[in-house]
């Protein structure tokens, strides 16, 4: 130890002794601020906790480390479980900094976390390998695999892989709604590799439009961004490169300033269609200011190497437009190994994977399904109504009093979601109200409904069904769920602790899965971000953007990677983004 240095001494201490990097970190500027605590775990304390594999282990197989699949390997904490975790890339990815990464006001390596640094100090038996699975065999319990690395391995590049429980979690891939030229010639913004390759291009145009032997024309065209799809994706990757342009690369390129253009394309009214309309009149707004050329109602139809075709919603009106790169952002799409397993299991003609409310996948056993590659298939009241009528009826009499309804609404409110929302829309206190209203100007207590009366009154209640948007936010909270119903999987065979089984005896095992939306941002570029948050509270301007910086550095899955974020920030204030294109 005589020989190292002070840094390198306190370095190997903090390696030996992770109970030595609790830290704090605290972020306070302008009236927004973040405070945050880690507090490692003791080498002894998991040597405590970590538990040998057992005879009795269930083999847990998860595919894919995204949002989904890496919230619940965090939460999953039940040792009786051996988890075989099978991955194209070994790292979890905080996609909803994409954007940033793409112009350098963020570096890829900050917003990625190594899968193993996330299960390695778990008292669960999890291993990784850094594979594609190209097939499922639910019937035979069993998973097809391939090494997606290079390297010859002698014809051994495929394993099986069998599963006692199957967790689908491998996201989803760019749609092109085949769209000819699309895959051949347009970037896209799904994986952190897709950031980087937009970012070399971006600067690659700008050297290439400094070239002296070329025409005004050809610069026009190289330096023209266009930018499909007027979603958070698209909006946001708009804004990050108007500013990346604006506030440091025409300090390096200034005869590149003229010719600069970017062009967002959407084929709806309006950008930002799930925001708030104060929200997407701003944002549409301000693009106009900023000189972003906002084309509404376009569709694109064709995209060769060097024009983009567009089609204008209504008139029918074809344009050609040059250009120097494409970002396509127009929504996600199946991939081939779901696709094969969907016509596997009968699932043909759907968009995604559909699953019931405790995230398994129809019509398969111990397979379950989240994330983008999944959609919840919400069992209908009307489907289940004779059921429920009749488990409501105790006395067998044919009718249903108010005192019989109220002895299950609550497990109605929480095996049909629906009910609830269209309480709240028809602004009614409880069921009870629907009743009267159904049976009319009646004393709650004289209330009694037959089959026939029931179903009148519940008629409506299924127009308030709606999927849940294939975002981070659905994708974490789902596999939060899905552990700790992993977790608790024995004790709930022993005592459930779910609604009534209205088709059946007895109670589900769990409560379904209910998503809580806790907001969304849109960052629009110049310091300004539009927050919608619960409660139909809508923000706008530069407070919202430190709530959008704060909320995105405690979101981030270690505290490696948070610390990084927060330097980037800083980095960028001080000195700007990097435009080296490495």
């Amino acid at each position: 130890m005589r020989g190292l240095s002070l840094f390198e001494r306190a370095s190997r201490s903090f390696h030996d002794y992770p109970l030595l990097s609790k830290f704090i970190v605290v972020c306070a500027v302008s009236g927004g601020g973040l405070l945050a605590y880690a507090d490692a775990t003791h080498p002894m304390v998991y040597m405590l906790w970590h538990h040998p594999r057992g005879k009795q282990e269930k083999k847990v197989v998860v595919l894919g480390t995204g949002w989904a699949g890496t919230s619940f390997l965090k939460k999953l904490n039940n040792p009786s479980y051996d988890v075989q975790v099978i991955s194209p890339r070994n790292y979890f990815a905080f996609t909803p900094l994409l954007p940033s990464v793409t112009c350098g006001t963020v570096e890829a390596r900050s917003i990625v976390e190594p899968v193993r640094n996330i299960v390695r100090k778990k008292n669960v038996d999890i291993s990784f390998w850094e594979a594609e699975c190209f097939k499922i065999d639910a019937e035979n319990k069993k998973v097809y695999c391939r090494c997606n690395q290079n390297t010859n391995m002698n014809g051994k590049e495929e394993f099986v892989v069998d599963y006692d429980y199957l967790v689908i979690a491998m996201g989803a891939r760019p749609n092109t709604f085949n769209t000819p030229g699309v895959m051949e010639y347009c970037n896209f913004l799904k994986e952190v590799e897709d950031a980087q390759k937009i970012r070399r291009t971006v600067i690659d145009n700008f050297e290439k439009a400094s070239l002296p032997n070329l025409s005004d024309e050809e610069r026009k065209r190289i330096l023209h961004f266009v930018v499909v799809g007027g979603g958070p994706t698209g909006v946001e990757f708009a804004a990050e490169l108007h500013d990346f342009v604006n506030e440091d690369l025409v300090k390096l390129y200034p005869a590149a300033k003229d010719f600069v253009k970017i062009t967002l394309l959407e084929a709806a009214d309006h950008i930002l269609n799930m925001f708030d309309k104060r929200i997407t009149g701003f944002a549409e707004e301000k693009f106009k200011r900023d000189g972003i050329d906002v084309k509404l109602g376009s569709m694109v139809v064709k995209v060769s190497d060097k024009e983009i075709s567009t089609k204008v919603r209504g008139n029918g009106e074809t344009t050609s437009i040059p250009y120097g790169m494409v970002v396509w952002s127009t929504g996600i799409g199946t991939r081939p190994v779901i696709r094969d397993f969907m016509k596997q299991i009968g699932q043909t003609n759907r968009r995604a994977l559909a699953t019931d409310e405790w995230l398994r996948v129809e019509g398969c056993n111990n397979v379950y399904a989240l994330g983008d590659c999944a959609t919840i298939n919400q069992r209908k009241v009307m489907e289940d109504i004779s059921a429920i009528f009749k488990k409501a009826d105790k006395d067998n009499s044919g009718t249903l009093t108010v005192k019989e309804f109220q002895e299950v609404i609550d497990d109605i409110c929480e095996r049909y979601p629906q009910v609830e929302l269209y309480l709240k829309n028809k602004k009614m206190r409880d069921i009870v109200d629907m009743l009267k209203e159904a049976k009319g100007d009646v004393a709650k207590e004289s209330i009694e409904l037959n089959i026939n009366e029931f179903k009148t009154a519940l008629s409506e209640v299924d127009s308030q069904m709606k999927n849940l948007p294939a975002t981070a936010q659905v994708a974490s909270q789902q596999g939060t769920y899905l552990a700790n119903c992993f977790n608790r999987m024995e004790e709930a065979e022993k005592n459930p602790e779910g609604p009534l089984r209205f088709r059946g005896e007895g109670r589900h095992r769990f409560r379904p899965f209910r998503y809580k939306h806790l907001g969304q941002f849109a960052p629009l570029g110049g310091e300004q971000t539009a927050a919608q948050l619960p409660g139909d509270w809508v923000s706008i301007g530069h407070s919202s953007q430190w709530l959008w910086y704060s909320v995105y550095a405690s979101k981030q899955v270690s505290w490696r990677t948070r610390a990084l974020v927060v330097s980037d920030w800083t980095r960028r204030f001080i000195f700007g983004r990097d435009s080296s294109g490495i």
